[in-house]
């Protein structure tokens, strides 16, 4: 079968991590595709109270990733679409070590699940461009042959090299399965909620002094266009997925509406611990990086062989701020908190420039 042929449609489809909105909402996409004969929701918990109509022709089965065997073997699945990752620790969920337990193990156990599946044909695997990294020796443009420099400081980041060796070992495995591995930029949008979506939802934004990087995002119905490809189309190999063109940080932050406060690199982690503290979400060495050095992906191979290209990043941005202008609500306590951290960053600007001086 050529890549792009649809006369092998699957019949019966596995989505992992349905009980989060990524997983949801490729399920019932899925779903609504009448060539797919059933699609079937997998997740440990149930999902969030606002997916639970989205997901109404979806078959929902509560199962940890270590059981999927059984369920591989009894339905006859001939696909499965893994995207229960966690792209952050969370305290209430065990911190990193529950993250590394959810992304590594997890993937291993659905690994070995698919490997014995005798009817399976095709694997869709979520991944990142975090796979490549990030240092001041990158290259100006990864493509998917570039291996990073430095391994990833941030938990997610090795996690995605775990998860991806996991998956190339899987291939030589199962050579009869199509394997397709999707190295997502970060997501942005309307409807995106993530960690990247709520640090230009602040009204002070922190940034590194004296950087400026490249970033680039996918939209998120983007997204959700190439995962329905890659399961209703057979696309073997890794791609890169990204809206074309860049931005960089400052344009973002002014495109936001924003005020960008500058601090010292080392200082930033700081300055997320007090992000974190205003309810802003959970930054980690993955988000730390990625605003000190950036990071730009080669899609030449995702247009090529999907035929399809992604709205551009600055498109993709500005429906983000569209949907989301004047939403964020700061109560006076944590204006005064952001406020303090101002004149912090200020002070402390000045006194390196001084001290260099």
């Amino acid at each position: 079968m050529t890549p792009g042929d649809t006369s092998g449609a699957p019949g019966v489809v596995v989505v992992t991590g349905v009980g989060r909105w990524l997983g949801a909402h490729v399920a019932a996409r899925l779903a609504a595709d009448e060539r797919i004969e059933r699609v079937i929701g997998v997740d440990p918990a149930p999902p969030n109270p606002e997916l639970t109509d989205l997901l109404s022709d979806v078959e929902r089965i509560r199962l940890d990733l270590d059981s999927l065997g059984g369920l591989l073997h009894d339905l006859d699945v001939d696909t499965v679409v893994h995207l229960a990752l966690v792209t952050a620790p969370d305290p209430q969920q065990g911190g990193r070590a529950g993250m590394k337990e959810q992304n590594v193990i997890g993937t291993m156990q659905l690994l070995a699940a698919a490997q014995r599946a005798p009817r399976l044909r095709k694997l869709v695997v979520r991944s990142s461009t975090a796979a490549y990294g990030v240092s001041f020796r990158d290259p100006a443009v990864f493509t998917e042959e570039t291996e990073p420099r430095e391994v990833p400081r941030g938990g997610f980041g090795r996690d995605i090299l775990d998860i991806e060796g996991y998956v190339r070992g899987f291939r030589r495995r199962r050579p009869d399965v199509t394997a397709t591995v999707l190295r997502f930029a970060p997501f942005i949008g309307y409807a995106a909620d993530t960690t990247l979506t709520r640090y230009f939802s602040q009204p002070v934004v922190p940034t590194v002094f004296g950087r400026d990087p490249r970033l680039q995002f996918v939209h998120f119905d983007d997204a959700l266009e190439v995962l329905h490809r890659s399961v209703a189309e057979d696309h073997p190999g890794t791609y890169n997925v990204a809206g074309p063109g860049v931005l960089s940080l400052s344009q973002a932050i002014r495109r936001a509406g924003r005020v960008a406060v500058p601090v010292l690199e080392p200082g930033l982690a700081g300055v997320a611990a007090i992000a974190r503290s205003l309810g802003f979400g959970r930054y980690g060495l993955d988000q730390v990086d990625l605003f000190v050095h950036g990071r730009v992906v080669d899609t030449s191979r995702l247009e090529r062989e999907y035929g399809f290209t992604p709205r551009s990043t600055a498109a993709a941005f500005d429906d983000f701020i569209r949907a989301h202008h004047g939403g964020v609500v700061v109560t006076r306590d944590q204006l005064a908190t952001a406020e303090q951290l101002v004149l912090e960053s200020i002070r402390q600007v000045r006194s390196t420039v001084r001290e260099r001086s």
